[in-house]
């Protein structure tokens, strides 16, 4: 069953006089609890694609369906719902709210979907990411490392269908990657999600079921393991 479908996906932003266009005629298909890398050089268009296919942001041409639905049909209000019921989502640079504690971070998502239990949710995550001691820490009290892994266990707070992840080993160093690797791929198998990984890591690309090769905004291979 398809979890993400996109068809003639384009992004053009105007720059002065002169169009710029980041994505052409994208299309692809991903099954559910599919693993699948998408590499490609800088400026080859892979943030742009995993922002649109989140819903983070409006294509110019074309359709991105989410679990049935599309998203190009829904107001920014309702595309924020569909990330709050379907997506996970784990940023190069954490994206962590820096007057919150470790805790209240994981408990972000799942506040805004009024669970009764997102204190003693957010602490079993924080636990299986290894930071159930650091839970009252704050972001700048924290490394890059356990900073990434408080993003983790946000990012599966509200048991996503789909996890994107952009960079998520880029600002780490080789030890600590490779333990964020583990991490993300253990607790992707034990909930059965759909992982979407942008990287150059192309060692961590080989550890996805499918590695998609975009250049100059257009999909030049998509090769299966």
């Amino acid at each position: 069953m398809s979890i993400l479908s996109i068809q003639g996906l384009s992004k053009t932003y105007q720059s002065g006089s002169r169009k710029l266009t980041v994505l052409d005629d994208v299309n692809f298909e991903i099954s559910s609890g599919e693993t699948i890398s998408i590499v490609g050089p800088s400026g080859s268009g892979k943030t742009t694609l995993l922002g649109l296919c989140a819903g983070l942001d409006s294509a110019s041409t074309g359709s991105i369906r989410l679990n049935g639905q599309a998203l190009e049909n829904l107001s920014e209000d309702q595309r924020a719902a569909v990330r709050s019921q379907h997506i996970g989502f784990i940023f190069q640079n954490f994206q962590l709210l820096p007057t919150l504690t470790a805790l209240e971070n994981v408990m972000v998502p799942l506040e805004l979907k009024k669970r009764k239990d997102a204190r003693t949710k957010a602490l079993e995550l924080l636990d299986k990411v290894g930071l159930g001691d650091r839970a009252t820490h704050y972001p700048t009290q924290l490394s890059g490392g356990e900073q990434q892994r408080v993003s983790i266990a946000r990012a599966f707070a509200n048991e996503p269908k789909i996890l994107f992840a952009d960079e998520p080993t880029g600002n780490l160093d080789t030890e600590t990657g490779e333990m964020i690797e583990r991490l993300i791929f253990d607790l992707n198998k034990e909930n059965g999600t759909t992982l979407v990984l942008v990287t150059h890591d192309l060692e961590l690309a080989a550890k996805t079921q499918r590695i998609i090769h975009i250049k100059g905004g257009k999909i030049q291979e998509d090769n299966h393991a």
